[in-house]
């Protein structure tokens, strides 16, 4: 699990779709189902139900669990990027500086 990954199971909640899930984040339908895919199997129950198109239409949506570890996912970031505030701007300086383009 890494910030991809919720990104693309936030983008799921909102849209209601793998494919336009994938389509906001800039990739391709095949390697959304594949992300999708993935978590689905290293978690002990699906993160992410679907239902194939057709008259109803299809859709997809996060399961209990995967809105648990959604929220789970984001309370961490939140509390690493608090712990680890004086080091990442100390790693922010030693960064080169790319705005002249080279």
């Amino acid at each position: 699990m890494g910030p991809g990954k919720a990104d693309l199971l936030e983008r799921i909640a909102d849209t209601g779709s793998i494919s336009a899930a994938g389509r906001a984040m800039g990739m391709s339908y095949k390697r959304a189902w594949q992300l999708v895919e993935v978590m689905n199997a290293i978690f002990a129950r699906p993160l992410v139900t679907s239902s194939r198109g057709g008259a109803a239409g299809g859709g997809a949506v996060l399961t209990d669990d995967g809105q648990r570890v959604l929220f789970l996912y984001r309370q961490l970031e939140t509390r690493v990027a608090e712990a680890g505030a004086d080091e990442l701007a100390e790693l922010t300086t030693l960064l080169r500086d790319m705005s002249d383009g080279k």
